[in-house]
């Protein structure tokens, strides 16, 4: 069973403890970890994000969603910061699931991990661009040519008429080899720029609070039209529970920067302490700004005025201004008149730089913890000798990220990076339930409390926002998969350091029973995948047209779902039940047995996903 040997838990924490020119720079404190998360989090859900889960879902009651979409993510959050309390080293969910869940394991949420921060890097960059042309446009009057600020292909304008053609990102490109550089230049150096610019962006976000507020109208927020389509819906609620559910899923993606903090734990110099702050004070903070945000904004302007605002804030200002026309003889009221033009598009260009430095940090942090293990070429973990950062891959990860932004649309870019993380939050809740249980008297200086009910709460909870994705996302992120299987057995199983090291794995407890709260997770998302998609018309359901559109087929959304969940679950069911304590020895045969496995797999899913992008997607019924 060496595919789920565990890398004992000392040895990680050794590693965390290492010093040395060759060891990662430990310069970050609590307050630095916090900007970092707050960088991350504060960026295009609350200056765009917000807008659209009022607009087309909740109404005024995305209130609400703000506070559901909070304790979700404080469900994920509370659990990983018991793990890098516990395990402080580089690699986030990776390290967890290694030193928990298996070497196959942490190897698939590992890959996973890479797929996250890349196209989420890109993605955010793909948005900076935008942003940034649009303020030298109409701000200063810099007219950037359009065919260098889009990817290849044709431009329309809003009503739809082609108007250029793309040639190449351009600023995209620009913003991922800055922000490289400068991750090259030192960690500590990349936490002081982001927190430069965090404290910009809350004072725009605050100020932004302070000037409304005394502009709200009663009636946005308590007598709003109800929709043609929902006759029965109450004032405050106008799309009902199901539009506040929806809105929660739409604006829990803004939350997850916290993730990427958690990769930097072997960088903190007292991460058994500040690990937990900065995880838990970031996403505090950015809860009640999203909640005072979005309260402000529906009770600025009617609802339904936001549904189609690319700048949801400048939008609500305006229809402040319009019905009150002398509210500009105010201070405040200047002051909002300003916001409109000039604040909100400077503070979304400087929200989308500290959440890119965010984004970019996390991947070569993987690369490095996924080396020093031997799963990756030892070149990953090396070490810059004077600025301490791993520069071979965050230089490797820029040039990706600088590519995928300059030439492919954000479109594509965006539809792989949530469920990357979703599944992460799944990974490391039930990695917690298992450590309880496989190494209870492991030091944990902050404990998730009510377990296993939190951990559950993760794991059925991100279960469900990844459930409510397109069906072509999961068939791109099997495919994915797919190829990191194939270089998992041609290569990182047979130079795993747990193969070729002599160490003694972490002996079970005498007394261990495996949890089977564990099994009950997945199992309860199995029940959740199957209402889901065979209920599509609920509050819980995809939302699925199979009479209109072929790719909404109800058996081949549920096939492809169901697919993934139970291999899940027979990985957690083996590594509970089938986990001996041992030596990592490897098998040829094993090794093997897995290539040829992996090429058949590939062969199979490149033609399913053939078929399904031929036949299937975008397809509607005569």
């Amino acid at each position: 069973m060496s595919l789920f040997a565990t890398k004992p838990i000392s040895r990680i924490i050794a590693e965390a403890e290492e010093t040395g020119e060759h060891a990662l720079k430990k310069a970050l404190s609590a307050l630095d970890l916090t900007m970092l998360g707050v960088g991350a989090i504060i960026g295009t859900g609350i200056f765009v994000l917000t807008g659209q889960a009022a607009g087309k879902h909740a109404g005024p009651a995305v209130v609400i969603s703000m506070v559901l979409a909070g304790i979700v993510s404080a469900f994920a959050a509370l659990c990983y910061s018991e793990f890098a309390a516990s395990v402080p080293i580089s690699g986030s969910a990776y390290a967890y699931g290694y030193g928990t869940l298996g070497e196959f394991v942490a190897w698939i949420i590992g890959w996973d991990l890479i797929l996250e921060y890349a196209f989420g890097a890109a993605t955010v960059a793909v948005g900076w661009s935008g942003y940034t042309v649009s303020f030298l446009r109409e701000n200063l009057g810099i007219n950037f040519p359009l065919a260098l600020s889009a990817p290849p292909g044709p431009i329309k304008d809003t009503a739809g008429n082609i108007i250029a053609h793309g040639v190449f990102n351009l600023p995209a490109a620009l913003i991922a080899v800055a922000v490289t550089l400068l991750l090259i230049r030192g960690i500590k150096e990349s936490a002081s720029f982001n927190s430069i610019i965090v404290i910009i962006k809350v004072i725009v976000v605050v100020l932004f609070i302070v000037a409304g507020i005394g502009y709200v109208s009663p009636d946005n927020l308590l007598t709003p039209p109800c929709p043609a389509d929902n006759p029965g819906c109450s004032p405050f609620m106008p799309f009902g529970w199901s539009g506040i559910i929806t809105g929660a899923a739409v604006i829990f993606f803004a939350y997850i920067g916290f993730d990427a903090v958690s990769t930097a734990a072997q960088e903190a110099k007292n991460p058994q302490r500040d690990m937990p702050r900065g995880i838990l004070g970031s996403l505090a903070i950015c809860t009640v700004l999203y909640i005072l945000v979005s309260g402000v904004m529906v009770g600025l302007v009617d609802y339904s005025a936001l549904k189609e605002a690319a700048a949801p804030l400048a939008t609500a200002i305006d229809g402040a201004l319009k019905a009150d026309p002398g509210a500009t003889q105010t201070l405040m009221g200047s002051i909002l008149g300003v916001f409109s033009s000039w604040i909100i598009k400077l503070g979304a260009v400087l929200g989308l730089s500290s959440t890119m430095v965010v984004m970019t940090m996390g991947q070569p942090r993987v690369f490095y913890s996924m080396s020093k293990d031997g799963l990756l070429p030892s070149w990953a973990a090396k070490i810059h000798p004077k600025y301490q950062t791993p520069h071979i891959t965050t230089a490797i990860t820029g040039t990706i990220v600088a590519i995928l932004a300059g030439f492919v649309p954000i479109s594509l870019l965006g539809e792989l990076v949530s469920i990357g993380t979703l599944f992460a939050f799944v990974i490391v809740g039930t990695g917690i339930i298992i450590l309880r249980s496989s190494n209870p008297a492991l030091n944990r200086p902050f404990k998730v409390p009510f377990v296993p009910l939190i951990p559950l709460g993760a794991v059925v909870s991100a279960a469900f926002l990844m459930n409510s994705l397109p069906l072509d996302t999961w068939i791109r992120l099997i495919d994915w998969m797919a190829i990191g299987l194939l270089v998992y057995f041609g290569y990182s199983y047979s130079n795993s350091k747990l193969a070729t090291t002599e160490t003694e794995a972490d002996e079970l407890p005498a007394n261990y029973k495996p949890p089977i709260a564990a099994m009950l997770g997945i199992v309860l998302v199995v029940i959740l995948t199957v209402y889901q998609v065979m209920a599509p018309s609920s509050g819980l359901g995809l939302g699925l047209e199979p009479d209109e559109k072929v790719a909404d087929n109800i058996g081949l959304n549920l096939a492809i779902r169901l697919f993934a969940w139970l291999l899940t679950g027979a990985l957690v069911y083996m590594i509970m039940y089938g986990r001996k304590a041992g030596s990592g020895a490897r098998s040829a045969s094993t090794k093997s047995i897995g290539l040829i496995l992996s090429v058949l797999n590939i062969v199979l899913w490149s033609g399913v996903t053939y078929w399904y992008f031929m036949h299937i997607h975008d397809k509607v019924h005569p």
